[in-house]
């Protein structure tokens, strides 16, 4: 007989992993059998039916996507023994929840192809794929795979116009947020981040919206509330023994804002407390993203106390980082129109085509003054120095 996996099946019968699991569990799925963890389900099997009597549900009903969100967000919410991370996959039955782990712990050791292979696997389970798609986005940018990223990207999108659930469209927003503030996009970030309104977020993924309101705090320059920001954080979420993914990162943004407001025994203090945590286990991509921004200290500290990681470190740096500036790049000018105003975009385009100041000033009825003034902030809203890089993005 030929088998199919309950992943399989739940795309097959357009339903929820969880339901599958549900209806496993529950023997109304005949022929099915349990190798180990996986559940195999006869290919000719039909999908079950809600069963309900007249007037009476059924005691247990089979649940939703927001139902599957907060099972799949608390499930996964628990932290990864400080001694020994891997440990976490021994204590985990549900496979889209070990998968979630093993894709954390793929991306911290900077195996970006298996990130996106568990991401693969999470075909069918939507709960666990939207879980795993702010991994899957930072891994794409990693490898510099744009296509990958706009895969994801639609089926996020896809969200936010079809479902109306509060829930599942913040959730679906907190992953698009990865990508924005990642790749220094601020203006593309939702409003909810900007302003730091976190009710529609579930409870378990408010530690990882509080990190990317530090990274947009990051992205805009203000290194004062992004380290205050950071800290608060840390002491209201930072488990009290256990590693997670999220609390080695709210450290090194610490480090960030310290080194940008010139405190750099401060920075040093908080990346050797992120390194302690991390490079004992390999965990060394959070280190490679930050070589750039703390301006040589990652360095002095891996040669100092990590010399065993140093070469992982830097390596993986110069692997990765071209590829962010190239998503950054292409990230903005995709979506120049979203992070300009149509006036905004014109008057780039103008002065990228090397039509001189003053007439462009007539045309719009502006001064010269002005113009510049309006150039000056768009060319900060692209992260572009100059005119001769604004000719090269623009045209």
């Amino acid at each position: 007989m030929d088998y199919i996996t309950a992943g399989e099946a739940a795309k097959k019968w357009n339903v929820s992993g969880r339901s599958i699991t549900y209806h496993l569990k529950a023997g109304r799925i005949p022929g099915a059998v349990k190798k180990g963890k996986l559940w195999l389900i006869p290919t000719n099997a039909e999908r079950p039916a809600d069963k309900r009597r007249s007037g009476n549900a059924l005691s247990e009903p089979i649940p939703t996507l927001s139902d599957d969100l907060i099972h799949v967000f608390a499930a996964a919410a628990t932290p990864m023994p400080v001694h020994k991370p891997d440990a976490i996959l021994d204590n985990i039955e549900q496979g889209g929840i070990r998968l979630i782990y093993e894709a954390e712990l793929a991306y911290l050791r900077g195996d970006f192809k298996r990130v996106m292979n568990c991401y693969d696997k999470t075909l069918g389970d939507d709960a666990v794929r939207l879980r795993i798609c702010p991994i899957a986005i930072a891994a794409a940018i990693s490898m510099g795979d744009y296509h990958t990223y706009t895969q994801i990207d639609a089926y996020l999108k896809g969200y936010l116009k079809a479902d109306t659930d509060r829930k599942i469209r913040a959730t679906a927003e907190l992953a698009l947020a990865t990508a924005a503030v990642s790749v220094i996009a601020p203006n593309m970030a939702p409003d909810w981040l900007k302003t730091g309104d976190l009710n529609a977020i579930l409870p378990q993924a408010r530690p990882n919206a509080i990190y990317l309101r530090v990274k947009y705090f990051s992205c805009i320059g203000k290194a004062d509330v992004m380290l205050a920001l950071a800290q608060t954080a840390l002491s209201l979420s930072s488990p009290e023994s256990g590693i997670t993914m999220t609390d080695i990162y709210l450290r090194l943004t610490c480090a960030v804002s310290c080194y940008a407001l010139e405190q750099k025994d401060e920075a040093k203090k908080w990346l050797l407390s992120a390194m302690r945590l991390a490079l004992p286990h390999g965990l060394v991509t959070p280190f490679s993203e930050n070589v750039t921004a703390l301006g040589g200290i990652i360095e002095q500290c891996l040669e100092e106390e990590f010399p065993d990681a140093y070469k992982l470190v830097m390596e993986q740096w110069e692997r990765t980082w071209k590829n962010w500036i190239t998503f950054h790049n292409q990230f903005t000018k995709d979506n120049i129109t979203l992070i300009l105003s149509l006036r905004e975009y014109h008057l780039a385009v103008l002065v990228a085509r090397r039509v001189p100041y003053f007439k462009i000033a007539k045309q719009y009825g502006i001064s010269v003054g002005r113009l510049k003034n309006i150039m000056l902030e768009i060319r900060e809203k692209l992260f572009l120095s100059n005119r001769e890089e604004l000719e090269k993005f623009i045209l």
